[in-house]
């Protein structure tokens, strides 16, 4: 099983430990960088971490979604694409269950896999997926 990466290409660290959370995001085709920044910062503030350091992380088949990528620029975070087994081993701690999603990627949400993966083994939801826009979003890290 080769390591998760950035989009660079290069090997990225899953809970480096630098980031006090993480936040998984999904997303349909095409969907806008505005989307995306808007529900993350929703999220944020419904998890009370606004200012906190955080890492965004998805699925690897988001590569080329050039509104994940603009987005993860313009709120100045990481972007770690991770592969579909890191995801299938942080799927048992989802919540949500998307018919959909499981049907195209065998995964009951990848915002919250993503989440859970890159906060750790030892993480929990702290906010479950919540969507809008086209795009998915969940924040993980460690129970306080």
């Amino acid at each position: 099983m080769s390591e998760p990466s950035q989009p660079n290409g290069g090997p990225a660290q899953v809970n480096a430990g630098k980031a006090a959370v993480a936040i998984g995001i999904g997303c349909k085709k095409g969907c806008s960088t505005e989307a995306i920044v808007a529900l993350v910062a929703r999220a944020m503030a419904s998890a009370s971490c606004a200012g906190a350091s955080a890492c965004l992380f998805t699925h690897e088949a988001k590569k080329c979604e050039a509104g994940l990528a603009d987005a993860a620029k313009a709120l100045g975070l990481p972007l770690v694409f991770l592969e579909p087994e890191v995801l299938r081993q942080a799927s048992l701690r989802a919540v949500t269950r998307s018919s959909k999603v499981m049907a195209l990627f065998g995964l009951p949400s990848i915002a919250e896999t993503a989440a859970l993966a890159g906060a750790g083994p030892s993480s929990v939801l702290l906010v479950t997926r919540m969507s809008d826009g086209g795009a998915s979003c969940a924040i993980a890290g460690e129970r306080a």
